[in-house]
Formats: structure tokens, C-alpha cells, sequence
């Protein structure tokens, strides 16, 4: 089994290997994909720093991470809202409230909350629930629920979030979902969603009691 110390020196390799590669400015496209890359290693250093009980290590990562999701959607295409939910989801498990609203913003700025696609109604509605916008949110959450072409019990804990009922089994299903997968994000068997909706769940004295190889244990 890989242990947690050698995720992290992979992830920060990937990391040095790719910024060592990064494209000028002239080539915007090939620049917004490597610094989608960097995002995505930078955020895997920083999931396996949190499940080896660093938080404060981790957080450097997970900033990292979110300033370069942020960093390439400046030229990214249209409709590239992994990005935003990049940087939102970096930045809760980094414990940043205050950036995580400032992303949160940013995200609705780009317009997530009048998306037409689920991953932007996605991104919208995370971005309300970081600001606490519930209200505003429960619309959002209820148009993603029983779609096939996003996740329901995702979908279900996020309207649990804003006002609605059923929050812990459907963060419970989400968890399962995670521990039934054989490929995770950068390689990294963390169930990331689950953290952060457990996040989003204490602010709202919500939080489930899960137990799970693929989250932290209390130290």
C-alpha cells in the first residue's frame, strides 16, 4: 500500500515537473491546461498532507492549488466550471473561510448560479452554500436532483445543505460511492466531496458521523 508520504512527494514532483514545463503567455490554450495540471497535483499534495494529519502544511498546498485553478481560467473555454469548484473545494478543505467566500463569489460572478449545465449549477450552488445563501440555493440544489447525468446523492446532500431533509444519508451514499471507486483525482483515495460537504454540514450543525478509510481520522 502506498503510504501518505509517498502520494506527497509524487503530487509535489508532478507539481515541480509541471511548472518546469509551464507554456508562455502566447500560448494560452496549452498555459490554462498545464496550470489545470499544477491545480490538480497541488490539491493531491495537499488531500495526502490532510489524511497524514498536516492540516497546516496541507493548507499551503490547497492555496497553491486554488490560485492556479484560478490562474487558468482566464483562458480556459467556456463552460470550464471545474475550475471554480476546484478552487471553492481547495480552499474549504483548506479551512480559508474567507477565501473560500471570496472564490465563492468569483464562481457566481462568472455566472454558476444561471449555468444550464449541471457541473455550472453544481458550481453555483456550492458557491451560495460557501456564503450561506441557502435560500437562495435551495432552488439550485433541487434542479440537480434526479438527473441522470449528475450524481443524485450529491445532488441530495447538497439540498439536505440548503434547508432540505435527508443531508446524513445522502452524504453517506456519497461516501460509499467514493469507497466503491478504483480511480481517484491524481491517484489520491481521499473522498474530497465528502470533506467538503461535512465542512458546509458543521456550519449548519448538520455533519454526519462517518468513519472511512478515505477520510482523516482524528489525531
Amino acid at each position: 500500500m502506498t503510504s501518505w508520504a509517498e502520494h506527497l512527494d509524487r503530487e509535489i514532483e508532478r507539481y515541480r515537473d509541471g511548472e518546469s514545463r509551464l507554456p508562455d503567455a502566447e500560448d494560452s490554450d496549452a498555459r490554462q491546461r498545464q496550470l489545470t495540471r499544477l491545480g490538480n497535483a497541488a490539491g493531491g499534495a495537499g488531500l495526502a498532507l490532510l489524511m497524514d494529519g498536516r492540516a497546516d502544511k496541507a493548507s499551503e498546498w490547497l492555496h497553491r492549488a486554488a490560485e492556479r485553478y484560478r490562474e487558468s481560467m482566464a483562458q480556459a473555454p467556456p463552460g470550464s466550471w471545474g475550475r471554480p469548484i476546484g478552487a471553492m473545494k481547495a480552499l474549504v478543505l483548506a479551512g480559508d473561510r474567507p477565501g473560500a467566500e471570496e472564490a465563492a463569489r468569483w464562481a457566481l460572478e462568472l455566472g454558476a448560479a444561471e449555468a444550464e449545465t449541471p457541473i455550472g449549477r453544481y458550481a453555483g450552488s456550492l458557491a451560495l452554500l460557501i456564503l450561506g445563501r441557502d435560500a437562495e440555493a435551495g432552488p439550485l440544489t433541487d434542479s440537480l436532483r434526479g438527473r441522470d447525468d449528475f450524481p443524485r446523492d450529491v445532488a441530495d446532500a447538497l439540498a439536505g445543505l440548503a434547508g432540505g431533509s435527508g443531508y446524513g444519508l445522502a452524504v453517506e451514499s456519497v461516501l460509499e460511492s467514493f469507497e466503491a471507486r478504483d480511480e481517484y483525482l491524481e491517484d489520491i483515495p481521499v473522498a474530497d466531496t465528502v470533506l467538503v460537504l461535512q465542512a458546509l454540514a458543521a456550519r449548519r450543525g448538520l455533519a454526519a458521523e462517518l468513519a472511512s478509510a478515505l477520510l482523516p481520522t482524528e489525531k
